[in-house]
């Protein structure tokens, strides 16, 4: 009862943050009622799902202070076992995906542990790797359908069919995944007031200390990145069956990896609001720049020479994130 009280405990955030998350929370919540385009709705899914992503990435990467780039791979993994098993043996998604987040998380633990004998820029270089190499394997084996993945035929089924998760209208989706983030988000400020979220913060701030204060940091670290892959393999159990057809390269590309690390440090990393605000940003930013100027002759490739450029410039102005922004503004109102 404790772990429900903190996760929907929002107190230690000043009013107007709460008067705007709540606003957001009924946007969102009332978004499918208002008219729209298909365009508008797939975004937002969009956005949900990267803001997840966002969430899980955070727990390692924001509050742990490890840059981890290869979180694909367990998108790739969740998305798999949930398409081979529904395929397969018609498993439904809501058994697939637990054992995707299962099959994600025994992976995690494999090379968690050798990974985090590493540090700073060679702890990145190695998930990369692992990523990569995860990726090569499956471009090969012709079990989950080598390089040219596999798909999923929604008219073989009834639909809706809320136990395989297959629907026509994308409003079934959106509410899913809807579901899925107002859980994610209440399970990250549980997590960031827990024991775990505390020993990250000191381990973050310096790991001799740490240490020396009797906190396992090898242990720690392989749990938050079990955490991390287990928001991350969910997602990705979600994007095989709206998407409905997966591949290699559209599951488990760095480009993936790099987006999801982006939405936290662009939003702030190792704050609560920063996954939400950096998808908030980036993803909306990514599909109309890119339907506005990227079909538009002359024009293919400036919607990512713009996307990158507003990354740069909130970078250097404020290292951590557009979060970091906004508590400066307050701290220069206070004084």
């Amino acid at each position: 009862m404790e772990a429900i009280r903190n996760a929907l405990d929002f107190s230690d955030f000043p009013r107007i943050d709460r008067m705007v998350a709540l606003a957001v929370f009924l946007l969102l919540m009332t978004f499918p009622l208002f008219p729209h385009s298909a365009f508008a709705m797939a975004t937002m899914i969009q956005f949900l799902m990267f803001s997840l992503y966002g969430m899980g990435w955070n727990t390692i990467g924001g509050y742990g202070g490890q840059v981890d780039l290869g979180k694909a791979q367990y998108v790739g993994i969740g998305a798999y076992t949930t398409t081979v098993c529904l395929l397969r043996w018609d498993i439904p998604f809501w058994v697939s995906m637990p054992l995707g987040a299962g099959l994600s998380i025994g992976w995690s633990f494999i090379i968690g542990y050798p990974l985090f004998k590493l540090k700073g820029h060679y702890f990145a270089i190695a998930t990369i790797a692992t990523s990569l190499v995860l990726k090569d394997i499956f471009e090969v084996w012709k079990f989950v359908g080598a390089a040219r993945g596999l798909g999923i035929l929604p008219f073989k089924y009834q639909t809706p069919d809320f136990l395989r998760l297959i629907f026509k209208e994308d409003i079934y989706y959106y509410y899913t995944i809807f579901g899925l983030f107002i859980i994610g988000l209440l399970y990250m400020n549980w997590f960031r007031k827990s024991r775990l979220g505390f020993q990250l913060r000191s381990i973050k701030d310096n790991e001799e200390v740490a240490r020396s204060l009797g906190i396992n940091v090898h242990w720690a670290k392989i749990k938050t990145y079990a955490i991390a892959t287990a928001f991350v393999s969910v997602v990705g159990s979600f994007h095989a069956v709206y998407v409905k057809n997966i591949e290699p390269e559209d599951t488990m590309s760095l480009d993936i990896s790099i987006l999801i690390a982006l939405m936290a440090m662009l939003g702030g990393a190792g704050s609560l609001w920063g996954p939400i605000i950096g998808a908030g940003v980036l993803i909306p930013l990514k599909s109309y720049l890119k339907e506005w100027l990227g079909a538009a002759a002359g024009l293919v490739g400036i919607d990512l020479i713009i996307y990158g450029l507003i990354i740069m410039i909130i970078s250097a102005f404020e290292p951590r994130g557009l979060w970091g922004i906004v508590e400066k503004i307050r701290r220069r109102k206070r004084i």
